[in-house]
């Protein structure tokens, strides 16, 4: 049988509506009581985490056949996840050098690192716009430009 393609039924939308609103509820809960670490700015790590998350609640939105608890579950144990792994990274370098990478350098001295620039997919251009951003005209002007391990590129002027 086909799908309608505008519309269902109103249970539909108001199973949206309601369980949506209890796992949003429940996921801003979590969230919130795993601390500030679990949403910060992120690494590769913590992207798909996030993903995941997303992922998840929208399957409990969309999918009838998903039950808010086993959505909550799923949620919690995301969450619960997240929070065991940064919870182990800071206590552990092996399990950080597991889960982190390390910032690396891509100018020093006011020189492009051009084969360190290719390992990490990083165009001249990109850390032209970052030097821009940090009002410097030329690369000669920065002492170093690093990507960062969330994928940012930071500035240090030269003195």
């Amino acid at each position: 049988m086909d799908q309608p393609m505008l519309f269902d039924d109103w249970e539909g939308l108001a199973r949206i509506v309601l369980v949506g609103g209890a796992a949003y509820v429940a996921l801003v809960v979590m969230l919130r009581v795993s601390g500030k670490r679990t949403l910060s700015k992120m690494n590769a790590f913590d992207l798909v985490v996030t993903v995941a998350l997303g992922s998840t609640l929208a399957t409990v939105l969309l999918d009838r056949d998903v039950p808010l608890a086993n959505g909550v579950v799923a949620l919690a144990l995301l969450v619960y996840l997240q929070y065991a792994i940064t919870w182990a990274s800071v206590r552990s370098d092996r399990v950080q050098a597991l889960v982190k990478s390390e910032p690396t350098v891509l100018v020093r001295d006011g020189r492009f690192l051009d084969e360190t620039m290719r390992r990490q997919r990083v165009t001249r251009a990109e850390i032209e716009a970052a030097l821009r951003e940090q009002g410097l005209d030329d690369v000669e002007r920065a002492a170093l430009v690093v990507l960062e391990t969330d994928g940012s590129l930071s500035v240090v002027k030269r003195n």
